[in-house]
Protein backbone atom coordinates (compact mmCIF):
# COMPACT_ATOMS: atom_id res chain seq x y z
CA UNK A 1 0.00 0.00 0.00
CA UNK A 2 1.45 3.49 -0.79
CA UNK A 3 2.36 6.06 1.61
CA UNK A 4 -0.77 8.20 0.76
CA UNK A 5 -3.14 5.97 0.66
CA UNK A 6 -2.45 4.22 4.51
CA UNK A 7 -2.39 8.22 5.32
CA UNK A 8 -5.69 8.51 3.97
CA UNK A 9 -6.99 5.22 5.94
CA UNK A 10 -5.13 6.19 8.90
CA UNK A 11 -7.36 9.87 8.59
CA UNK A 12 -10.74 7.83 8.43
CA UNK A 13 -9.25 5.79 11.60
CA UNK A 14 -9.07 8.57 13.54
CA UNK A 15 -11.46 10.70 12.33
CA UNK A 16 -14.79 8.12 11.03
CA UNK A 17 -17.45 9.66 9.12
CA UNK A 18 -15.36 12.56 7.98
CA UNK A 19 -16.29 13.85 4.50
CA UNK A 20 -14.38 14.00 1.68
CA UNK A 21 -13.54 17.78 1.58
CA UNK A 22 -12.08 17.37 4.62
CA UNK A 23 -9.74 14.53 3.94
CA UNK A 24 -8.13 16.72 0.85
CA UNK A 25 -7.63 19.59 3.99
CA UNK A 26 -6.61 17.86 6.40
CA UNK A 27 -4.14 15.70 4.46
CA UNK A 28 -3.23 18.61 1.67
CA UNK A 29 -3.72 16.26 -1.06
CA UNK A 30 -5.37 16.97 -4.35
CA UNK A 31 -8.96 15.83 -4.57
CA UNK A 32 -8.33 13.19 -8.02
CA UNK A 33 -5.52 12.10 -5.36
CA UNK A 34 -8.15 11.52 -2.50
CA UNK A 35 -10.56 9.89 -4.85
CA UNK A 36 -8.52 7.26 -6.54
CA UNK A 37 -7.10 6.09 -2.98
CA UNK A 38 -10.60 5.77 -1.18
CA UNK A 39 -11.82 3.40 -4.23
CA UNK A 40 -8.91 1.32 -3.43
CA UNK A 41 -9.55 1.20 -0.40
CA UNK A 42 -13.08 0.70 -0.68
CA UNK A 43 -12.30 -2.05 -3.38
CA UNK A 44 -10.29 -3.93 -0.45
CA UNK A 45 -13.09 -3.40 2.32
CA UNK A 46 -10.97 -1.10 3.97
CA UNK A 47 -12.87 1.78 4.04
CA UNK A 48 -17.33 2.12 3.79
CA UNK A 49 -18.87 5.07 2.72
CA UNK A 50 -22.06 6.22 3.06
CA UNK A 51 -23.48 9.47 1.58
CA UNK A 52 -26.00 11.13 3.78
CA UNK A 53 -27.56 15.23 3.47
CA UNK A 54 -25.18 16.13 0.41
CA UNK A 55 -22.12 14.53 1.72
CA UNK A 56 -20.21 11.60 1.39
CA UNK A 57 -18.84 10.09 4.97
CA UNK A 58 -16.16 7.77 5.28
CA UNK A 59 -15.57 4.99 7.87
CA UNK A 60 -13.48 2.05 8.79
CA UNK A 61 -15.82 -0.95 8.49
CA UNK A 62 -16.55 -1.91 12.18
CA UNK A 63 -19.13 0.58 12.16
CA UNK A 64 -22.88 -0.22 11.54
CA UNK A 65 -25.28 1.64 9.23
CA UNK A 66 -26.80 3.52 12.55
CA UNK A 67 -23.50 4.24 13.54
CA UNK A 68 -22.19 5.70 10.70
CA UNK A 69 -25.31 7.86 9.54
CA UNK A 70 -24.93 9.41 13.59
CA UNK A 71 -21.82 9.95 13.58
CA UNK A 72 -22.04 12.10 10.30
CA UNK A 73 -24.40 14.17 11.94
CA UNK A 74 -21.66 14.26 14.71
CA UNK A 75 -19.35 15.99 12.08
CA UNK A 76 -22.00 18.97 11.81
CA UNK A 77 -21.23 21.51 14.39
CA UNK A 78 -25.49 22.92 14.96
CA UNK A 79 -26.12 18.80 14.89
CA UNK A 80 -23.47 18.30 17.45
CA UNK A 81 -24.55 21.35 19.91
CA UNK A 82 -28.26 20.67 19.95
CA UNK A 83 -26.83 17.49 21.68
CA UNK A 84 -24.66 18.59 24.00
CA UNK A 85 -27.70 21.25 24.99
CA UNK A 86 -29.93 18.14 25.36
CA UNK A 87 -26.72 16.26 27.34
CA UNK A 88 -26.66 19.53 29.83
CA UNK A 89 -30.53 20.39 30.46
CA UNK A 90 -32.65 17.52 29.47
CA UNK A 91 -35.58 17.91 27.26
CA UNK A 92 -35.63 21.30 26.16
CA UNK A 93 -38.00 23.62 24.36
CA UNK A 94 -36.78 24.38 20.61
CA UNK A 95 -36.60 27.91 21.29
CA UNK A 96 -34.67 27.49 24.42
CA UNK A 97 -32.32 25.41 22.12
CA UNK A 98 -31.99 27.75 19.45
CA UNK A 99 -31.06 30.28 21.76
CA UNK A 100 -28.24 28.89 23.85
CA UNK A 101 -26.66 27.46 20.51
CA UNK A 102 -27.14 30.78 18.90
CA UNK A 103 -28.93 30.16 15.58
CA UNK A 104 -31.86 31.35 14.08
CA UNK A 105 -34.97 28.87 14.27
CA UNK A 106 -34.95 27.94 10.95
CA UNK A 107 -31.78 26.45 10.77
CA UNK A 108 -32.20 24.33 14.19
CA UNK A 109 -35.28 22.85 12.44
CA UNK A 110 -33.12 21.78 9.14
CA UNK A 111 -30.76 19.84 11.60
CA UNK A 112 -33.79 18.57 13.98
CA UNK A 113 -35.24 17.25 10.84
CA UNK A 114 -32.47 15.06 10.43
CA UNK A 115 -31.62 14.25 14.06
CA UNK A 116 -35.38 13.20 14.45
CA UNK A 117 -35.18 11.37 11.29
CA UNK A 118 -31.81 9.15 12.39
CA UNK A 119 -33.58 8.68 15.79
CA UNK A 120 -31.32 10.49 17.77
CA UNK A 121 -33.70 13.60 19.18
CA UNK A 122 -37.42 13.40 19.77
CA UNK A 123 -40.01 15.65 19.75
CA UNK A 124 -42.49 15.38 22.41
CA UNK A 125 -45.69 17.43 23.09
CA UNK A 126 -47.66 17.74 26.17
CA UNK A 127 -51.59 18.03 25.91
CA UNK A 128 -51.33 21.95 25.31
CA UNK A 129 -49.23 20.76 22.12
CA UNK A 130 -46.02 22.71 23.62
CA UNK A 131 -42.95 20.48 22.14
CA UNK A 132 -40.13 19.89 24.14
CA UNK A 133 -36.94 18.20 22.62
CA UNK A 134 -35.08 14.76 24.48
CA UNK A 135 -32.26 12.48 23.31
CA UNK A 136 -33.25 9.49 22.40
CA UNK A 137 -30.40 7.30 24.10
CA UNK A 138 -28.09 9.15 26.07
CA UNK A 139 -25.70 6.92 26.43
CA UNK A 140 -25.49 5.79 22.83
CA UNK A 141 -24.90 9.64 21.97
CA UNK A 142 -22.06 9.67 24.74
CA UNK A 143 -20.68 6.50 23.58
CA UNK A 144 -20.42 8.37 19.72
CA UNK A 145 -19.52 12.10 20.69
CA UNK A 146 -16.60 10.07 22.58
CA UNK A 147 -15.48 8.72 19.37
CA UNK A 148 -15.87 12.46 17.99
CA UNK A 149 -14.54 14.27 20.59
CA UNK A 150 -13.24 12.38 23.31
CA UNK A 151 -12.76 15.28 25.44
CA UNK A 152 -16.07 16.75 25.12
CA UNK A 153 -17.76 13.31 25.90
CA UNK A 154 -16.09 12.62 28.79
CA UNK A 155 -16.46 16.41 30.11
CA UNK A 156 -20.24 15.86 30.18
CA UNK A 157 -20.38 12.39 31.34
CA UNK A 158 -18.21 13.69 34.55
CA UNK A 159 -21.16 16.54 34.63
CA UNK A 160 -24.15 13.97 34.43
CA UNK A 161 -22.38 12.03 36.81
CA UNK A 162 -21.91 14.79 39.52
CA UNK A 163 -25.46 15.64 38.97
CA UNK A 164 -26.76 12.46 39.45
CA UNK A 165 -24.50 11.78 42.37
CA UNK A 166 -26.23 15.04 43.68
CA UNK A 167 -29.57 13.98 43.25
CA UNK A 168 -28.53 11.08 45.36
CA UNK A 169 -27.21 12.57 47.76
CA UNK A 170 -30.52 14.66 48.25
CA UNK A 171 -30.22 17.32 45.59
CA UNK A 172 -27.87 19.72 47.55
CA UNK A 173 -25.04 19.96 45.08
CA UNK A 174 -27.03 19.48 42.02
CA UNK A 175 -27.10 23.26 41.46
CA UNK A 176 -23.39 23.66 41.85
CA UNK A 177 -22.78 20.81 39.69
CA UNK A 178 -24.49 22.24 36.81
CA UNK A 179 -22.93 25.66 37.49
CA UNK A 180 -19.38 24.55 37.47
CA UNK A 181 -19.37 22.20 34.23
CA UNK A 182 -21.84 24.22 32.32
CA UNK A 183 -19.61 26.93 31.06
CA UNK A 184 -19.91 26.45 27.07
CA UNK A 185 -18.70 22.86 26.87
CA UNK A 186 -20.49 22.99 23.22
CA UNK A 187 -18.47 26.23 22.33
CA UNK A 188 -14.88 24.45 22.64
CA UNK A 189 -16.28 22.39 19.70
CA UNK A 190 -14.79 23.54 16.69
CA UNK A 191 -15.97 22.27 13.41
CA UNK A 192 -13.81 20.44 10.39
CA UNK A 193 -14.58 24.15 8.80
CA UNK A 194 -14.30 25.81 11.51
CA UNK A 195 -17.53 27.75 11.20
CA UNK A 196 -20.85 26.92 12.12
CA UNK A 197 -22.86 25.67 9.47
CA UNK A 198 -25.85 27.08 9.32
CA UNK A 199 -27.53 25.98 5.49
CA UNK A 200 -28.32 23.21 4.07
CA UNK A 201 -25.45 22.89 1.48
CA UNK A 202 -22.75 23.95 4.11
CA UNK A 203 -19.44 22.31 3.69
Amino acid sequence: MSDTRDRIRAHVAAEPGVHFNAITRALDLAPGQVQYHLRRLRRHDEVVAESLYGRTHYYTPEYDPEERRALALFRRETARDVLVVLLQNGPTPPATVASEIGVARSTLEWHLDHLVEQRLVEKRRDDDGRVTLALVDRETTVRLLRVVDPSLADRLLDRFTRLVDGLLDGGGETRSAGAESGDGCGADVESEDHQRDTAPDDD
